[in-house]
């Protein structure tokens, strides 16, 4: 007669037991990139927020008013920026670029014009893809926003 075999020396309770423990394994390992991979995007107070954007379209309107238009073009290293519409504006611009989902690519910049009322960005690393460009003037009385597609030696506009 043959002497039954111990438990742990049988293939189905270790299978058994294999399936819930991935489960686990699987349900931590999510857990630890959920919590060191945080969402940045998510606003935490909806209120201010509300009330900034308020105030951001009376500078977009402010812009419009002025008229002012801007032609961007995208050198490998370097961002220029001409005005071609609306009075001439001859102090620093506020340059902002915002990535769509990496708030650590996001950049900002101060430029001021040389002596041809061309703006110069020197960028440390080349940029492509979507982007969304922020122009306002050095007071911050008015803002030009737009969502742009940025590839090399392309000439943008933004109004």
């Amino acid at each position: 007669m043959n002497k039954p075999q111990a438990w742990y020396k049988q293939f189905w309770p270790w299978f058994l037991i294999i399936l819930p423990l991935c489960a686990v394994f699987a349900s931590v390992n999510l857990m630890f990139l959920a919590v060191e991979n945080k969402d940045s995007l998510v606003s935490e107070d909806y209120y201010k927020d509300g009330k900034a954007i308020n105030m951001d379209l009376r500078k977009i309107k402010h812009a419009k008013q002025f008229g002012l238009q801007f032609e961007l073009h995208l050198a490998k290293d370097e961002i220029t920026l001409t005005q071609h519409g609306g009075e001439p504006y001859a102090a620093a611009l506020n340059v902002e670029f915002y990535h769509p989902t990496l708030q650590e690519k996001d950049f900002g910049q101060v430029a001021t014009a040389d002596g041809n009322m061309v703006y110069h960005i020197k960028l440390n690393t080349p940029i492509q893809g979507s982007w969304e460009v922020r122009l306002e003037g050095y007071d911050r009385s008015w803002r030009i926003q737009k969502r742009l597609e940025l590839k090399d030696n392309q000439q943008y506009w933004l109004n």
